[in-house]
């Protein structure tokens, strides 16, 4: 099987077929040597790395991943992944019985337990706006989360990128019918930066949460919260420590509660910008070109599996970035996805929905993969449905 000239800037085992780029990311070895070149630094002198230098080196690596987002470094936070994010703004807010929280059927397991958990605690309601899937056009999301929005709606959850169907939501279009209705937005990005372009001045969300670790393929455990600066006062980290009454004036109360929420070793943010550098670098057109070669390679992939298993492709292209799915027939997921593993070496997630027995086959695309892993897996999921 062919394999990508870049598969080799990765330490992925060469004995599998990895699809999956999607679920945690991969970080790349030139990335990974630069973060144990930080972690040997901060050993060799702990006090001076983390007692002295880790506010100017965070405000550094912060100012690198702004300018990638679009964002002002003041509206950033760095956190340990998207879900941390969405618990923070979630633990912050003052919410009272009868204020409606509005997300919808295709929200993230892990942040639909953190929105069940506020509403239980505060006697919040809980509205969904239901996604149909397969969906013709992005206008049909809009109009299914608009129409469920009321006068006690006090904030929508929404994924930018939803991590079971691969749908990239209209949140442009829906944030500005909310923004006219002064109502707040929380949208998780888990999956968008590196995935497809993001300036967040733009969009005009009220908070921001998105992984660095996976198609900005930095280190586990790098992502950021941004807030509004009037919303900054207000929000706080799932772990209050020392910068809750730092007595400085120098910096920003947000940024004092969020750079520093007790030891723990800070290298996957500082690697941040390696990884932006390294990956912008593959190829001449920079993170652009990688976007499209991805998305290309995704669409490319998924119209392949289509033909050899005969499935209808659920979505049009454009409401796609790098991952794809496509409904399989009914049958137990957990079994086929254990049979492609351990059967065959293909790392690819058969993901329950919207309920099993039915289900989905999600595929991720990076520079790595190349075509013929997806015709492999196609073919083989062929013989085995």
């Amino acid at each position: 099987m062919y394999r990508s000239p870049f598969w080799e800037a990765w330490t992925l085992d060469p004995e599998i077929i990895f699809l999956n780029h999607g679920s945690f990311g991969a970080c790349p070895r030139e990335v990974l040597a630069y973060q144990q070149h930080l972690r040997q630094q901060l050993e060799r002198q702990p006090l001076r790395f983390l007692g002295r230098e880790i506010e100017a080196r965070l405000d550094e690596a912060r100012s690198v991943l702004a300018n990638f987002v679009g964002a002002d470094p003041t509206n950033l936070a760095f956190v340990p992944n998207a879900t941390t994010g969405v618990n923070a703004v979630l633990r912050s807010l003052n919410l009272q019985p009868g204020n409606e929280l509005l997300t919808t059927n295709q929200e993230y397991n892990a942040c639909r337990n953190a929105l069940n958990y506020i509403a239980e605690r505060s006697g919040a309601t809980i509205v969904i706006a239901d996604i149909p899937f397969p969906v013709a056009s992005p206008d049909t999301i809009v109009q299914a989360v608009c129409s469920k929005v009321s006068d006690q709606t006090r904030l929508v959850l929404l994924d930018h990128v939803v991590s079971q169907t691969a749908l990239i939501l209209p949140i442009a279009e829906i944030i500005a019918t909310l923004n006219s209705q002064g109502i707040e937005s929380l949208i998780d990005g888990a999956h968008v930066p590196g995935m497809i372009p993001l300036d967040l001045r733009s969009l005009g969300a009220t908070y921001y949460t998105g992984n660095c670790h996976k198609w900005l393929c930095a280190p586990k455990g790098a992502a950021f919260l941004y807030v509004q600066p009037d919303r900054q006062t207000n929000i706080h980290p799932t772990t209050i420590s020392h910068g809750r009454n730092d007595p400085r004036t120098t910096r920003s109360r947000f940024h004092l509660e969020f750079d520093w929420m007790g030891t723990g070793d800070p290298t996957a943010y500082l690697s941040v910008p390696k990884a932006i550098e390294y990956l912008g670098s593959l190829l001449p057109t920079g993170w652009t070109g990688l976007m499209e070669h991805n998305h290309n390679l995704a669409i490319t992939a998924r119209q392949s599996l289509s033909q050899i298993l005969e499935i209808a492709t659920p979505c049009p292209d454009e409401m796609l970035g790098s991952m794809a799915t496509l409904p399989l027939p009914d049958g137990d997921a957990q079994e086929l996805y254990q049979h492609l593993w351990q059967g065959f070496n293909l790392e690819v997630p058969i993901i329950p929905f919207p309920a099993a027995p039915q289900r989905l086959i999600r595929i991720s695309a990076q520079i790595y993969n190349t075509l013929s892993e997806y015709k492999f897996l196609g073919e083989t999921l062929r013989s085995l449905l």
